[in-house]
């Protein structure tokens, strides 16, 4: 059995964290992947999207009728009482970028209350992942509390800030991982034996992971664990919709596009919505191109408002679908459980193999 700092400190079966991906509902699959033994990540994006400057989607076409502290507590509810039975142990991610500030302030703070209102939550709701932002202003909230806190980094230097922030550990994700990514293309093979090399911090590794061969190279990379996004997304128990699940299976390595999305650069499915995106990015170039910040215009935010509503009408060209560059490794819908059982017994056999490829 795989056992890291991250299964140690998390208290879980297999070094495993299931990827947010809002804006919408992972309330089923991180449910399914506590239960099996993984860490499940609720996503908050969603649930505040109304209340922040970049809103793509209707929060109702997804979380029902409410209010973002209802949305909240109907989640945290769910995947508590779905992992009663196994005691499986799950987290949930806020992105911090400027756009969604007032939002995560909100679902911060909800979260805290919440779970300091519940002596289950407590010992089951371990993980904080902070994203898309700076992690420096919130460490006296979250600090406050006893939870795990880990932060997604784009680069060696953001890796810094992470750690004089005072996280628990580091989720150093590559540029070739779906929906946001950094400005900067810098890439798993280079980011994650970077950060590992240089930060006191433990190292998760994100970005281009869907089995045993790439959980092995990412140990061997100085990772003590992996975050999967896409891989997820094409399976069984996951929330998202089946054009979604349709997209990610029948990719080639070279189906992906980049183009300008809600908090910057972000990474989807090749078709004729995403090409729409990227034409529209492009008309800004080379100052996009050039890994220069570049500001989200009206335009695009309808283009993604389009392409997300798409989604629930199940249409394969005209929806936004976001997927890293994996996808075109990925050919089957397998159930959570089964997923992680076999990526974890072919990371052992690849780790256990390994002398016998080193000719002495």
């Amino acid at each position: 059995m795989l056992k890291t700092w991250l299964t140690q400190k998390a208290g879980i079966k297999y070094p495993i964290i299931q990827g947010a991906m809002g804006p919408y509902s992972t309330n089923k699959l991180c449910a399914a992947v506590a239960a099996a033994g993984g860490l499940g990540i609720i996503s908050l994006i969603g649930m505040a999207v109304q209340h922040s400057s970049a809103t793509p989607v209707d929060p109702t076409l997804v979380f029902g009728e409410g209010t973002t502290a209802e949305y909240l507590e109907r989640s945290l509810h769910f995947v508590k009482t779905e992992t009663r039975e196994t005691s499986g142990i799950f987290g949930v991610n806020c992105p911090l970028s400027a756009e969604f500030l007032d939002a995560a302030g909100m679902l911060v703070e909800g979260v805290m209350n919440f779970r300091a209102a519940d002596t289950e939550l407590q010992q089951r709701l371990r993980v904080i992942i902070t994203s898309a932002g700076d992690p420096l202003p919130w460490a006296e909230p979250i600090r406050q509390t006893d939870m795990i806190w880990l932060h997604v980094v784009p680069s060696i230097y953001h890796a810094r800030r992470a750690e004089k922030a005072g996280v628990d550990a580091i989720i150093a994700s590559g540029h070739e991982g779906g929906a946001h990514i950094s400005w900067q293309p810098v890439h798993s093979m280079v980011l994650i034996p970077g950060v590992a090399a240089t930060s006191p911090l433990p190292v998760i590794a994100a970005g281009g992971i869907c089995d045993g061969r790439t959980v092995a190279a990412a140990m061997a990379l100085g990772a003590v664990g992996v975050q999967m996004g896409t891989r997820f997304i094409a399976t069984r128990e996951c929330d998202f919709w089946d054009v979604w699940k349709r997209a990610v299976i029948k990719s080639s390595d070279r189906d992906t596009l980049v183009g300008r999305g809600m908090f910057g650069p972000m990474r989807f499915i090749k078709n004729a919505m995403s090409e729409k995106l990227v034409e529209k990015t492009t008309e800004r170039t080379p100052a996009f191109f050039k890994g220069e910040p570049v500001e989200l215009d009206r335009e695009t935010l309808e283009i993604e408002r389009e392409g997300f509503a798409r989604l629930i009408e199940d249409d394969d060209e005209g929806s936004l679908i976001l997927g890293g560059e994996v996808s075109g490794r990925i050919e089957d819908l397998p159930s959570v459980g089964e997923l992680m059982e076999r990526i974890a017994a072919e990371a052992e056999e690849i780790i256990r193999g390994l002398p016998e490829k080193v000719i002495a």
